[in-house]
C-alpha cells in the first residue's frame, strides 16, 4: 500500500472504496443495475413480444407463433421479427431506472425509517408499488410507439424517431400519454407480485436449504436470484396479463375523443373476459424468462460493485 510522500509499488492495485449501503451512491448503482437489467432483457424478447401484441390485438392473424416468425421473417428479414426493437429498449431502460432503484429506495424508507414495525411483505408491495407508479410515467411514451409500430399494419412508424414524432404532431404529448392509466393498472400489480414474491421465494429457498445466505458463494446466491425471479415471473404474467391485453387494444383502437372508460368499455364488449387472456401461454413463458434473467443480471451486478444480492436477509 501506498504511503504518504512515497510513490506506489508499479503493478500495485489502488483499493476500491466500497460503497456505502443506502448512501445515495447504492441507490444510484442500484438504478443503473436496473437499466442494464431491463432494457436488454426486453429488447432481446422483441420477437415474442410482437407476436404476442399482434395476437392480443386480431387473434386470427396467425395460427402459431412458429408460423408468425416464418411469416414476418419471409417478407421483412430479421429486422421484421425485431421490429419495435428500439422504443421497448430505451423505454424499458428508463422503466427497469425506476423499477429497481426506486423500489431500494423506497423498501428502505418504508421499512427503515417511516414504518419500521410493519410486516416486510406489506413494504416490499407498498416500495414496488410507489417505485413502479414513477416508472411508468418515463415508460407510457415508448410504450405507446411499440405497440403501435407492432400492432397496425402497415407499421404505424418504422422506427422510434418516426413514431414519437408522427403522436405528437397528430395528438400532442397527451397522445404519448393516452395508454397510462391502463398501464398503470398492468404494471404495478405486475411489480407488486414480482417483487413480493421474488422476495418471499428467495427467503423460502434459503430457508429449504437451511443455511444463512451468508455461507453461500456470491454464484450460488446468485442462482438463487435466477430461480426466485422464474417463480415470481410465472406470477407477474398470470396477475397483469388481462391488462395488458387492454394496453395493446387501447393504443391499437382508441378513437380520437374518446375517455379511456369509455374505450375500455367498449373494446371489451368486443372481446369478452375470455378475450383478455388471449396470448397468456406465451406470456409466461416470456415474463418467466424474463424475469429470471433480469434478477439474474441486477444482482450479478450488485455482487460485481460489492453490494450483496436481493433478499434473503
Amino acid at each position: 500500500m501506498a504511503t504518504k510522500g512515497k510513490p506506489q509499488a508499479p503493478g500495485a492495485v489502488t483499493p476500491q472504496k466500497k460503497i456505502e449501503l443506502f448512501s445515495g451512491t447504492y441507490f444510484a448503482a442500484c438504478m443503473l443495475g436496473g437499466i442494464i437489467a431491463c432494457g436488454p432483457t426486453h429488447a432481446s424478447v422483441t420477437p415474442l413480444d410482437l407476436v404476442k401484441c399482434r395476437r392480443q390485438v386480431d387473434p386470427k392473424i396467425y395460427t402459431s407463433n412458429l408460423s408468425a416468425w416464418s411469416k414476418i421473417y419471409r417478407a421483412e428479414g430479421l429486422r421484421g421479427v425485431f421490429f419495435g426493437w428500439s422504443p421497448t429498449f430505451v423505454g424499458y431502460s428508463f422503466q427497469g431506472l425506476g423499477k429497481y432503484g426506486f423500489y431500494e429506495v423506497f423498501k428502505y424508507y418504508y421499512g427503515e425509517r417511516l414504518f419500521p414495525n410493519t410486516p416486510k411483505t406489506i413494504v416490499y408491495l407498498g416500495a414496488s408499488a410507489s417505485a413502479e407508479f414513477i416508472a411508468d410515467l418515463a415508460l407510457c411514451p415508448f410504450e405507446a410507439i411499440k405497440v403501435r409500430m407492432q400492432t397496425t399494419l402497415p407499421p404505424y412508424a418504422q422506427n422510434l424517431r418516426e413514431g414519437w414524432s408522427t403522436i405528437v404532431k397528430n395528438e400532442g404529448y397527451a397522445g404519448l400519454y393516452k395508454g397510462l392509466y391502463p398501464l398503470w393498472a398492468r404494471q404495478i400489480p405486475y411489480t407488486m407480485v414480482k417483487f413480493a414474491t421474488f422476495e418471499s421465494a428467495v427467503a423460502q429457498i434459503y430457508a429449504t436449504l437451511g443455511k444463512p445466505k451468508e455461507t453461500y458463494s456470491t454464484l450460488q446466491q446468485t442462482g438463487v436470484s435466477f430461480l426466485g425471479g422464474y417463480i415470481a415471473g410465472i406470477g407477474c404474467a398470470v396477475v397483469s396479463h388481462p391488462a395488458d391485453v387492454m394496453v395493446s387494444k387501447l393504443n391499437a383502437d382508441r378513437k380520437a375523443g374518446e375517455g379511456a372508460g369509455q374505450a375500455i368499455s367498449r373494446i371489451y364488449g368486443k372481446i369478452g373476459f375470455a378475450g383478455l387472456w388471449n396470448g397468456l401461454p406465451v406470456r409466461i413463458v416470456m415474463i418467466g424468462t424474463l424475469t429470471a434473467f433480469q434478477w439474474l443480471i441486477y444482482d450479478s451486478f450488485k455482487v460485481y460493485l460489492g453490494l450483496p444480492t436481493t433478499g434473503g436477509h
